[in-house]
């Protein structure tokens, strides 16, 4: 168990002293700081000098320059985070590590097997079995260990960029190291797409060779199917049937026009005859031979009869002549009309024929086509599976030419390509003498700052009470740091020789309670025992002083150990409060057992609650209390009572502190006993406190707090 000092709320650093003490063992701390810099400079001397290079490796997508093939090579695919970190652990894999490790014969380096050549401190602990032997692990793995030791394999950021650092005692291998790894990576990527062209061109060769027997026998299938149903082509997509039918639509169409247009010719002329009208406005009547030559010679007639009928009267015969040759011409043309209206009507009827004997055809080529069409059906499925096969493969085709292209090693580039080759390092990166030189120096005089500070803090010089603060005592950390030997010294002085037991009862008068605050703080005393003798009387002289200490501006604090309880019952609000009792059985702390006086600025820690004999049994452990308070209070007023010389012995250990004697009555025989008994109790001193006033009273409390 152990009591602490006073809270830090409570406790003051006093920096100024801790500077001073660094100041002051500055000599002491210049050493150590020499010697730790001294000591890094002769281990960074010993040290091998490491150098380090690396390698850069871009990834990216590179396919072959197809000499014969249309295709052009895609070069953007793109890498997401996990691909650029999947191609780092390659990097770091074990085969690509053993292949770099056999290549440079890194075996045969001790910087890379140094258990090859143990050393004698090494086998020496072996052979005792305090240690394993390096041996027991196989070379290979050895190599590997610290071969991974030394690389280190990362990504550049926000990019596709690998770095390979690698690190040795000789800087040519540490230049040649990461560009072997970088050229083992290229050529296993290399060998990983060969091997991958290689696999794929087995499994098309067996492919294409079932493909092309499937094929012949599904053409096969087709042709077969075409002649059986007579399903000839003659065109790329028109089978014979199919052709005839359009032939003859395309005639049916053209001899409806032709019937058309022979009825509409002769329903022309019809009407024309019929109604009397002209014929010289109807085409086919005026495209006859015989009836132009007839217009012709009716013009010429009526010539005649014009140049004739100025000289002859209408009943000459020659006149008349002319007029029924006129007339015989229009029969003529009549009857001429009316055989081309008899030629037009034959046309029209010949149409009429001939549409009806190509309207049988088509209809007997329709029921042929309906047929026919249900077995187009089953040639198109039998055509389109023919093609799937042709198409997939010439495709298998197309992927065999390509990986019969690849065959080659020099032909399948890796998907990387190195950007930085690796050059030998001029200066080593290990060790850095300046800076470790500085760091230790550095580190050895801000330790050794340390280390003094925390003495001085541990010792209590460098702690000083707080202004306005209560304390806050754990009752376990102050009783180890007595035991440790730590508490703070206090300097005892003596009380004034007249006091002695040799001397005669002195004169009471000058040891009031005023005169004995006066002479505490002169003698900067930080911790009064004061007895009673005549019991409470006595005790309530010590709630006096406390009072009248306050009043001068002391920070006091009185201690009730008195049976009764008088200065808890004078000072405290309340009887009941927790108190020493209950902080000596460890049931509360000391912030919880200080309360306030209710008439001065003085504060009491109260009689408390516990069971007094509980109490009593940890009563050794009240002078670190009293010590602790001392820290944080001006004075501590230890108020006995009634309490024997042998009893105040136990708790008297304070250092700086000072017995007070309370006289209520004046009786020079009785005083005189009792500072004999103390006297041969160890106390060969004492101070008188002599009064004559209630503590309750308006004039005490007047001067309690004046």
């Amino acid at each position: 168990m152990s009591v602490g000092a006073v809270n830090q709320t409570d406790m003051d650093i006093d920096l100024g002293r801790l500077v001073r003490a660094i100041w002051e063992r500055k000599l002491a701390i210049g050493v150590v700081t020499a010697a730790a810099a001294g000591f890094a400079f002769v281990v960074t001397g010993m040290l091998d000098p490491l150098y380090k290079s690396e390698t850069r490796v871009l990834i990216e997508t590179r396919e072959p320059l197809y000499s014969s093939d249309t295709r052009q090579p895609v070069n953007d695919a793109a890498f997401d985070e996990r691909a650029v970190t999947s191609q780092v652990e390659i990097l770091r894999s074990i085969d690509l590590a053993k292949t770099v490790a056999r290549e440079l014969d890194l075996s045969s380096r001790p910087e890379f097997d140094p258990a090859a050549d143990p050393s004698v401190i090494t086998e020496l602990l072996v052979s005792l079995g305090l240690g394993k032997n390096p041996l027991d692990v196989p070379a290979e793995e050895r190599v590997l260990k610290a071969f991974y030791e030394k690389l280190q394999v990362y990504a550049v950021p926000a990019s596709r960029v690998i770095v390979i650092e690698f690190n040795s005692e000789d800087a040519a291998l540490a230049a040649r190291v990461p560009d072997a790894l970088a050229d083992a990576y290229l050529a296993f990527k290399s060998g990983v797409k060969l091997e991958n062209n290689s696999d794929a061109g087995a499994w098309l060769e067996p492919e294409i060779a079932r493909l092309q027997a499937s094929l012949r026998d599904a053409e096969q299938r087709v042709a077969g199917y075409r002649a059986e149903k007579g399903l000839l082509l003659v065109n790329e997509n028109d089978t014979l049937s199919v052709k005839q039918l359009s032939d003859i639509s395309t005639e049916l169409s053209r001899v409806r026009g032709e019937r058309a247009d022979a009825e509409a010719r002769a329903r022309t002329v019809r009407n024309a005859i019929q109604s009397g009208q002209s014929v010289d406005a109807i085409g086919d009547v005026l495209g006859s031979a015989l009836v132009q030559r007839l217009r012709e010679s009716e013009g010429a007639i009526r010539a005649q009869l014009a140049d004739l009928s100025t000289t002859l009267l209408d009943g000459h015969p020659r006149m008349k002549a002319l007029r029924a040759q006129l007339a015989d011409i229009e029969r003529q043309v009549l009857a001429e009309t009316r055989k081309v209206l008899s030629s037009l009507e034959s046309n029209a009827k010949l149409a009429t024929n001939r549409e009806e004997d190509l309207l049988g055809q088509l209809n007997t080529l329709k029921i042929g086509s309906a047929r026919e069409g249900e077995e187009t059906v089953e040639l198109r499925a039998l055509e389109r599976e023919a093609a799937s096969q042709r198409a997939l493969l010439e495709t298998y085709l197309a992927r065999f030419r390509e990986t019969a292209s690849r065959s080659e090693l020099n032909s399948v580039p890796a998907d990387a390509r190195v950007i930085s080759r690796a050059v030998a390092a001029s200066e080593s990166f290990f060790p850095k003498t300046g800076p470790i030189i500085i760091v230790s120096a550095l580190s050895a005089f801000l330790l050794s700052a340390i280390f003094v500070m925390l003495a001085e803090l541990f010792s209590g010089r460098a702690l000083r009470p707080a202004e306005g603060f209560a304390p806050d005592i754990d009752f376990d950390r102050a009783a180890d740091a007595e035991v440790a030997g730590i508490a703070h010294p206090v300097a005892m002085r003596p009380t004034p020789a007249a006091l002695s037991p040799q001397a005669s009862p002195p004169d009471i008068s000058d040891f009031s309670i005023e005169a004995v605050a006066l002479q505490l703080m002169d003698d900067h005393t930080s911790v009064a025992i004061c007895v009673s003798p005549e019991g409470d009387e006595g005790s309530a002289a010590s709630v006096m002083l406390a009072r009248v200490m306050a009043g001068e501006g002391a920070r006091t604090l009185l201690i009730d150990l008195t049976q009764s309880g008088c200065p808890t019952e004078l000072m405290a609000e309340s009887i009941r409060l927790p108190g020493l009792t209950d902080l000596l059985c460890g049931e509360i702390s000391i912030a919880d057992a200080i309360h306030a006086d209710r008439l001065s600025e003085a504060q009491i820690i109260p009689r408390g609650n516990a069971n007094p004999r509980r109490a009593m049994r940890a009563v050794e452990r009240l002078p670190m209390v009293v010590d602790s308070l001392a820290e944080a209070y001006d004075l501590v007023i230890v108020e006995c009572g009634a309490a024997e010389a042998k009893g105040v012995a136990r708790i008297a250990r304070s250092r700086g502190s000072e017995l007070i004697l309370t006289v209520v009555r004046a009786d020079a025989e009785r005083l005189a006993a009792t500072i004999r008994d103390f006297s041969a109790a160890g106390f060969p001193e004492l101070m008188l406190m002599t009064t004559d006033m209630d503590p309750d009273s308006p004039d005490a409390t007047r001067n309690a707090v004046a």
